[in-house]
């Protein structure tokens, strides 16, 4: 009996030590750092992708709603998509932790004020162009930049998007619109030429920290507002040294009055324009989508004839995030623009991003050195 005891006990402790090995093991092979790796542009194809309702400031980030996305669309994404508000005064690694962890590529929308909220309520400017020119942030950039590269995979990161609007605190409009650049006329229009300035200066200030996973998307809105020729887009462009992909803001109508924008409006000729800027950068769909307003079109078709028409009439394209969002407006009317809006528009996109064209994965290559 005695003998039999000591005999299991020994088998037990033999299991618990292999078991202990083998967990050793896995630790040290999940332990082990990825290597380094740069978000390759897939030939003949576009990533899909989208930003998933992440709450009011953007960064809610949780597995489980991209998995529920996921499920919803019927489609892994390859790029997910976030909110980085320089008032947080921090590098978002949870949120870029969970996309990656997912599978996709973040996207971080890196947006230099306190929040909308703020710049809704105080209409005030907190982050400067000529601040952030002087160096006045210039701790907070190396703080950012020093763990985004510690982080160490591959980052899409778009600053100061839309600046050809008249909604953001960077745009251009706020900083002397189509006045004469101080250097003088020859230097190009006051508002788009600080932006550039400052661009290029948070850009060098991050890889000047060795933050090499990044790549940097110039981000514009489709629609010029004000749409004069100082607001254009190549106004803006801060040279290829600066930019890898070329992002762009695609929306049909969003609010209960706001015109019906066609596939044409605000896709097909605007790559047309975006493509001119710099034909040898790829193009990112860095938010598209299309609120349901069933008496002024019918949303389900036009995300059928989007992703339709891109993939033929837009070759530069290589990447599309939709904005999966619902909110309402002041006037109490809805903007849902939600894949699942409607039934119609749910199945339309399923159907769409359901092509081979539409990448559900990252490519990896190798990353850039010096």
């Amino acid at each position: 009996m005695k003998d039999a005891l000591i005999k299991k006990c020994l088998s037990l402790v033999l299991l618990l030590v292999s078991l202990s090995l083998v967990a050793c093991h896995l630790k040290g092979v999940n332990a082990e750092p990825r290597k380094p790796c740069a978000l390759a542009v897939p030939a003949n194809q576009a990533y899909t992708g989208a930003y998933i309702d992440f709450g009011d400031t953007e960064d809610d980030v949780t597995l489980k709603a991209i998995k529920d996305f996921e499920t919803l669309v019927g489609k892994h994404q390859a790029i997910v998509a976030s909110s980085s508000n320089w008032g947080k005064n921090s590098f978002p690694r949870h949120n870029v932790e969970i996309i990656t962890d997912y599978g996709a590529v973040p996207l971080i929308y890196w947006m230099p004020w306190i929040s909308r909220a703020d710049w809704d309520d105080h209409h005030i400017d907190r982050y400067t162009l000529c601040d952030i020119l002087a160096g006045k942030y210039d701790d907070y950039l190396s703080r950012w930049a020093d763990q985004a590269r510690d982080f160490g995979q591959p980052l899409l990161v778009a600053w100061g998007i839309e600046m050809n609007g008249d909604w953001f605190p960077w745009s251009g409009f706020f900083y002397g619109a189509g006045a004469p650049a101080p250097n003088g006329a020859a230097a190009g229009f006051a508002g788009p030429e600080l932006y550039k300035r400052a661009y290029r200066h948070v850009v060098d200030q991050v890889r000047s920290r060795g933050a090499k996973n990044i790549q940097w998307v110039l981000h514009v809105n489709s629609g010029t507002i004000p749409p004069e020729k100082w607001n254009d887009f190549p106004n803006y462009y801060p040279g290829p040294d600066y930019v890898d992909w070329l992002g762009l803001s695609g929306y049909g109508q969003q609010y209960l009055n706001d015109t019906w924008w066609t596939v044409d409006d605000v896709f097909i000729s605007t790559c047309k324009e975006l493509t001119a800027v710099d034909p040898n950068k790829p193009i990112i769909l860095a938010e598209w989508g299309i609120a349901n307003f069933p008496k002024a079109g019918n949303m389900g078709a036009w995300i059928a004839e989007a992703l339709r028409r891109i993939p033929a009439e837009c070759p530069q394209l290589h990447a599309a995030v939709y904005w999966h969002e619902r909110w309402q407006n002041s006037d109490g009317s809805w903007s849902n623009l939600r894949v699942n809006a409607t039934a119609e528009s749910l199945e339309a996109y399923r159907q769409g991003v359901a092509s081979t064209f539409w990448r559900d994965h990252p490519l990896c290559a190798e990353q850039p050195h010096d």
